[in-house]
């Protein structure tokens, strides 16, 4: 990532615990509470302008990449619970095999991200030079590659 730019770092908000932390002071044993507030703090999206980057683990620490011009389409979901914060969840459909849907969930300003997602992937296909196309069973291909007809 050294020649990338940074667009955007951002964790899951502390929101999504709220239902924990609440039981810990009712019933369950308050290191549970810190566990989750732990995993949550080392769960990091990194978005720059090629790629976007999850690193989560507290232990084990595990980093996915996963490069903006396979964005295919984007989505944003927010219950009211998350309106009445401000946070959402942004969906990514993908061309990628091992993950073609990634979830981002509990996000401050997750609107934005997910114009910004859309705007640096479409402006890192026109740098790689890549189309996508669809098929008419609703498959997608890459510029350069077939698809089987029906």
């Amino acid at each position: 990532m050294a020649d990338e730019k940074i667009e955007w770092t951002g964790t899951p908000s502390q929101m999504q615990n709220l239902g924990w932390f609440i039981a810990c002071v009712l019933l369950v044993p308050i290191p549970w509470a810190i566990w989750r507030w732990i995993v949550t703090r080392n769960t990091v999206y990194t978005l720059t302008d090629q790629r976007l980057s999850i690193r989560r683990g507290v232990f084990t620490r595990v980093t996915e990449d996963l490069e903006l011009y396979r964005v295919r389409d984007t989505r944003l979901e927010q219950t009211f619970f998350e309106r009445m914060f401000g946070l959402g969840e942004v969906i990514l459909f993908t061309s990628d095999a091992s993950t073609p849907e990634i979830h981002l969930p509990w996000l401050k300003n997750a609107e934005s991200l997910r114009e910004s997602v859309r705007r640096l992937s479409e402006a890192r296909r026109d740098a790689k030079r890549v189309r996508t196309l669809e098929s008419g069973n609703g498959g997608f291909d890459d510029a350069g590659g077939h698809d089987a007809l029906d």
